[in-house]
């Protein structure tokens, strides 16, 4: 059964310049621990898309559900992670991983000992006194994701959220957040414009077309070898055959 149903989603922008059209009659559904994965070109409105799924926005037309029910009634089941972390400088790691439990009003015995489980499972104990300046990139990211699952989501909804990491510390941070989301058995969707990133995460893929953006294509992303991190996926065999695909889809927008 579909965790989330995206049903003839359109999105027009009206400005003095007239009406740009972003999304045209989006059709799909994501199902309960899917890593979803969606892919387009530059403004082609992939993250107006997940901003919709996510209920930050609505469309122009069109619905999205959450088991059965509008997205806007179960916005407490939605986490999202943004391109930059947002940590706050002069906050203890400790003092932003809480700081929605305590703007919901819900930090308490069982969400303390739920944060304090995350922090050590992702060896981050020892760092929640320190400030987000003294850790690394990677470390920032995995308190960014630890801020978003001490509200314990159903859904994470991800918007190029390695795009500002360097390409080593990315591969890294990437096998990380894989790790902890598939351990904390969530659903994810990424936006992504990075094919590799993509076939290395994923179980399946959207490719976007154009501005209007309808789903131009879907891919079942499948290795022989199971439980692989997306640092081994990448030296696989079946990864170049999927990439080939794709880049030969991405490579015909104009056709």
């Amino acid at each position: 059964m579909a965790l989330l149903n995206i049903k003839n989603i359109s999105m027009n922008y009206h400005s003095l310049k007239g009406e740009t059209k972003a999304l045209k009659d989006i059709n799909f559904s994501v199902n309960e621990k899917d890593f979803l994965s969606i892919l387009g070109p530059s403004g082609c409105g992939k993250s107006t898309l997940l901003n919709i799924m996510s209920g930050l926005i609505h469309p122009s037309s069109g619905t999205i559900t959450y088991n059965d029910t509008p997205i806007e009634q179960n916005l407490d089941k939605i986490g999202y992670m943004f391109q930059k972390d947002h940590l706050f400088e002069w906050n203890s790691v400790w003092n932003n991983v809480t700081l929605g439990l305590k703007i919901k009003g819900l930090l308490n015995d069982e969400s303390i000992n739920r944060v304090e489980t995350l922090l050590n499972n992702y060896d981050l104990s020892k760092f929640k006194d320190h400030k987000p300046s003294e850790l690394s990139g990677g470390m920032r990211q995995r308190v960014a994701l630890i801020r978003t699952l001490a509200l314990d989501p159903k859904v994470l909804f991800l918007d190029e959220p390695f795009s500002a990491l360097d390409y080593q510390t990315r591969l890294n941070v990437c096998d990380e957040i894989y790790e902890i989301i598939k351990h904390e058995g969530k659903t994810a969707v990424m936006v992504t414009h990075d094919i590799s990133e993509a076939i290395s995460t994923s179980n399946r893929i959207l490719v976007l077309s154009r501005r209007p953006a309808i789903i131009r294509n879907e891919f079942d992303i499948e290795f022989k070898a199971k439980n692989l991190t997306p640092f081994k996926r990448r030296t696989e065999s079946e990864f170049k055959e999927y990439f080939d695909l794709l880049w030969k889809e991405l490579d015909n927008y104009d056709e």
